[in-house]
Parts: structure tokens; C-alpha cells; sequence
């Protein structure tokens, strides 16, 4: 069947106009509710993420809480020979109990002082530095002075000196002892 020129450029139209029209219906309104559903999906994955991340952080509380209980079981083992109570107290009972099993003849020489640490700064402890002073033989000190550095790791033994003593072959020592005190306390 064929169409009259007339009939045919109306056909076209018709079909160009209904192009338009779907065009703008698909532009206008069919468009954008696909950007809308789009984002609202992106949105949720987003959410549910979110919530997978706070469910796994929930999970983990107990884990974190154990953590920890043992950071600070481990702190308070750490801090066995920290300085406590009265300084001065402190360090006699430390040496007093510590020298019965050395050939060591040591007394402390003046009060304990108190300040911060000198050798890191902002550190969260005081430091206690008091003066000892005594004689022994060079291999007893030698001991003494091993054991008590092994067996108190945060003391530190300083400013030692060694001249011979007056008498037999023993030598006469003077050293600070700087242990660590918590802020605080005195």
C-alpha cells in the first residue's frame, strides 16, 4: 500500500513528535526516579556498611576489653619496683633488704629528691635520685651492682665511683640510685 506524499510527511511527524515526547517523558520524569532509586541504593550499601563496621566493632569490644585487662596487668607487673609511699622510706627498706645477700657495706647519703625524669620529657612518672655511698671488694660490688641493675629493671645505677679504701684491699664507692616514683605521689 502506498501512501500519498501528504499521508506519509503526517506519519513522520507523528512519529518524530512521539520520539519528543517519549524523549521528554524519559528526560523528565523517568530519569531522574532512576538517579533517585541510584543513589538511594548507593545510600543503603553505604548504611549497611556502617552497620557491619559497628557490628564488628561491637564483636571486638570483648576482645579490646580483654586487651585491656591485660595492658594493665601488665603495667602493674611493670610497676613492682616503682618508688611508693615515702621516698626516703622506700629507698632504705630497698637497700636494707636488698644487701643482705652481698658482701656490700652501703649507707645513703642525705634525703631522697624528687623531680621529673631527665631523660625522656613528658614522661608520666617522677624520679627519685638518692645518694649511696659504701665499701666492698671489687668482685662483691661487681655482683651487688649486676643483680641489683637485673633485678630492678627500672632503676638505674649512676655516677659511680671507685677509689680504694683506707683499709684492707676494699674499695669505697659513691653512686646515685635514680629509680622511678608516680607523678602522683610525694
Amino acid at each position: 500500500m502506498k501512501l500519498s506524499a501528504e499521508k506519509r510527511n503526517q506519519l513522520i511527524s507523528i512519529a518524530i513528535g512521539s520520539l519528543v515526547v517519549l524523549a521528554v517523558i524519559w528526560f523528565l520524569f523517568i530519569s531522574p526516579r532512576y538517579a533517585a532509586l541510584h543513589k538511594s541504593r548507593k545510600e543503603m550499601t553505604d548504611k549497611q556498611h556502617q552497620l557491619q563496621v559497628m557490628a564488628d566493632t561491637v564483636k571486638k569490644s570483648g576482645d579490646t576489653s580483654n586487651q585491656l585487662h591485660d595492658a594493665l596487668a601488665t603495667l602493674a607487673h611493670g610497676e613492682a619496683d616503682v618508688a611508693s609511699g615515702d621516698p626516703n622510706a622506700w629507698a632504705f627498706n630497698l637497700i636494707r633488704h636488698f644487701k643482705e645477700n652481698y658482701k656490700v657495706d652501703i649507707s645513703i647519703n642525705g634525703q631522697a629528691s624528687v623531680s621529673d625524669v631527665d631523660l625522656l620529657p613528658n614522661f608520666p612518672y617522677k624520679q627519685l635520685r638518692i645518694s649511696v655511698s659504701g665499701t666492698a671488694y671489687y668482685h662483691d660490688l661487681g655482683n651487688f651492682i649486676a643483680n641489683f641493675e637485673n633485678t630492678f629493671p627500672h632503676i638505674r645505677l649512676v655516677n659511680l665511683t671507685l677509689e680504694p679504701a683506707s683499709t684492707d684491699e676494699k674499695l669505697s664507692f659513691r653512686m646515685d640510685i635514680i629509680a622511678l616514683i608516680k607523678s602522683n605521689e610525694p
